[in-house]
């Protein structure tokens, strides 16, 4: 009886977790909710599953490390790579979405959230003349007994551990990222990540897979709002000029 309780309490807590909460990670709220004084992940300021402390680790470039992981055993990343990791590295913290895309077995890890293969191809960019050991952040570093991660083999460029940008984005944190060539049902890390998500979680959209159709109609109210977003961006833009 205590087992089967237990079993349902868990299922309770993943379904919970998956619809209106958080991912169960060290640094994640039970409940997103809003923290105006964050010094970066700003983009989730509105409603952040990471407390603002969380992100004084990522106020400071060049980042030496975050919780136990440094970032820094192959050497510094260049500021442009830099950029792009703190934007992965957001997301999985401090966004309230993250966790719809809940890993099945996991519930303080993601499984195929959808980059936008523009996305994975400009990060592959700025970070293709660094260095990295582990070609998967999540499984191939070697632990020490206070928890922080060294190399188990020699530093290469990211541009010889990964073949493009596709394959980055799908191998460097596991099965976390799927990428995606729609130009808007996709996330890019920015402010467009509004408009998709709305269509991401829209039922319409869970049924797409089946349906090219479904999917082709989704993308194009997807591209429109998304073009009725940068035109009023633009607009606003030039009136405080």
């Amino acid at each position: 009886m205590l087992r089967f309780a237990i079993t349902v309490l868990a299922v309770i807590t993943s379904s919970t977790c998956q619809k209106y909460g958080c991912l169960e990670g060290d640094t994640q709220k039970l409940k997103p909710g809003p923290e105006p004084n964050m010094q970066e992940c700003t983009l989730y300021s509105k409603s952040s599953c990471c407390y603002a402390d969380f992100t004084e680790q990522l106020a400071h470039s060049p980042v030496i490390k975050v919780s136990d992981s440094y970032w820094n055993r192959c050497g510094q990343l260049s500021k442009s790579c830099e950029d792009f990791t703190k934007k992965i590295e957001c997301f999985y913290r401090c966004s309230p979405h993250a966790a719809r895309w809940i890993h099945p077995n996991d519930t303080a890890a993601i499984q195929a959230v959808p980059l936008c293969q523009s996305f994975c191809d400009d990060w592959y960019e700025a970070c293709k003349d660094d260095s990295i050991c582990v070609r998967n952040w999540l499984t191939d570093w070697e632990w020490d007994e206070s928890g922080e991660n060294h190399c188990k083999n020699k530093c290469i460029p990211y541009r010889e551990m990964y073949a493009n940008g596709t394959d980055m984005c799908q191998s460097m944190w596991g099965e976390s990222f799927k990428v995606r060539e729609s130009s808007c049902l996709c996330l890019q890390m920015n402010k467009k990540d509004s408009i998709a998500i709305k269509y991401l979680l829209s039922k319409s959209s869970e049924e797409s897979s089946s349906s090219s159709s479904s999917s082709s109609s989704e993308e194009r109210a997807c591209r429109n709002k998304l073009l009725k977003f940068e035109k009023l961006k633009q607009k606003k833009g030039e009136q405080t000029r």
